[in-house]
Order: C-alpha cells, then structure tokens, then sequence
C-alpha cells in the first residue's frame, strides 16, 4: 500500500496566531484516517492547508508523491483531492442538480450526466429532489449534497470536515454509513470530526490533535480503547 499523502512538519499562522505547530501525518491508499480534537485544536487548519486554502509557513504536503507547495485550491482538485468543507458551504440558490454539476468543473463534459447518475445512485434522497433549491433542504440532505458534489470530482482521496456537525444522531449514523460504503467502493477518505465515538468507528488510523499538534496516533482500534482518549473525547 503506497502513501497517497504525507505531511510533514507544517507550521500555519493567521497573522500572529501560530495555529498549527509541527504536525506530520500519512495517508495510504485505500485508507480511512481520521484527526480527532476538542474545537480550536487546529484539525480544519490542516484540511484547508492540504486543499491549498492556506499555506504552511514551513513544512510540505505531498499528495501522490507531488508538492502541494503553491498549487491553488482548483488544481489540487485536478490532481484528485477533493474537500468537503466544515459548514456544507453549497449553493444554496442553485438546485440540486445545478450544484452537483457545479463539482464536476475539472472534469470533461462527457463525465457530468455519467457522474451525477452515481450521485443519485448513492443517495436516492438528492434524486427526489433534484430539482429544489439547495436553500430548502434539511441539515442532513445539505450535508449529503455537498459530499456528492465533491464526489464529482472523481478524487483518489475525499477529505471531509466535520460531517456529521449539527446533524440528529440517526443522521449522522446515515452519514458514517455512507462513508464506510464510499470507503469499500474504493476511495480513499481524510476525515475530520468532533465526534470521536463516530470516527474511530470507522477510523483505519487515528491521529489526536490538541493545540495545534499530533498528541497520539494509532489505529482506530487503538485509540478507542485509550484511557486518555476516552476520558477526553468518548466520555469514559
């Protein structure tokens, strides 16, 4: 199993804030790996610095063995690597459709109708309403459209922050149950979530940050069982 992304040693500042301290992770193909923390513990910081939104003052991020140093959020989609941001972040005036077809911009025309046909197959709930104004539809059905969008993209690796944020509890088991099946059918998936029960569940890798640098890693398994995990994040 190769490394599909390395990052290594990234310091990322807002102005004078130094948000994310030295931290180093590994993705392998075909892995689930998730980053687990208390809010503020810089796990979004990391996602946007991987997607190109902010860039690391020092360090680098190797995506299939390529810097990522400089390539601008749109390339990096182009190259497989695609974010579903916290916050859903749809076009909430576009339906349905409009902003699923909005995700296939890197792609050749051909791929769009083939594309939005799998999204539908995924999540028969996007199809019913195909034609609604994403501004209209609930919390869980927003959340499942901005995963399909991203999926347009055709990426190797799906990042995903904080997917189940805001969402009734069985819409969050729909939600991880979504992931394990995007998992199986062979995409490789970086999640970030506050909801570490959840994660871990489905975690291959696990990897605690907290202020800003990786506290504890290990497989899912692992850190489930932790003592200090679970009086930290599961509650035990």
């Amino acid at each position: 199993m190769g490394v599909m992304l390395k990052v290594d040693g990234i310091h990322v500042y807002y102005g004078s804030i130094h948000a994310v301290k030295g931290v180093s992770f590994e993705v392998g193909e075909g892995e689930i790996v998730t980053l687990i923390g208390a809010n503020g513990a810089g796990k979004s910081t990391v996602l946007n610095t991987v997607s190109g939104l902010l860039h690391p003052r020092t360090g680098s991020v190797c995506f299939m063995d390529q810097d990522l140093r400089g390539v601008p959020p749109h390339k990096v989609v182009e190259r497989g690597l695609a974010q579903v941001p916290e916050g859903r972040r749809i076009f909430l005036q576009m339906t349905v459709e409009e902003n699923l077809e909005m995700g296939a911009y890197t792609q050749p025309k051909s791929s769009v109708a083939p594309g939005v046909a799998d999204v539908y197959k995924r999540f028969p709930r996007l199809e019913e309403r195909r034609s609604q104004v994403a501004g209209t539809l609930s919390g869980g059905e927003q959340q499942m459209l901005a995963m399909g969008r991203a999926l347009m993209s055709r990426p190797r690796l799906l990042m995903l922050d904080e997917p189940s944020m805001g969402l009734a509890p069985l819409l969050v088991e729909q939600i991880f149950e979504i992931i394990r099946e995007l998992h199986a059918a062979g995409t490789t998936i970086l999640l970030v979530e506050q909801n570490a029960q959840a994660a871990l569940s489905v975690a291959d890798r696990a990897y605690v940050l907290e202020t800003g640098r990786v506290s504890l890693s290990g497989t899912g398994a692992e850190l489930m069982a932790s003592d200090q995990v679970r009086r930290a994040y599961l509650g035990g």
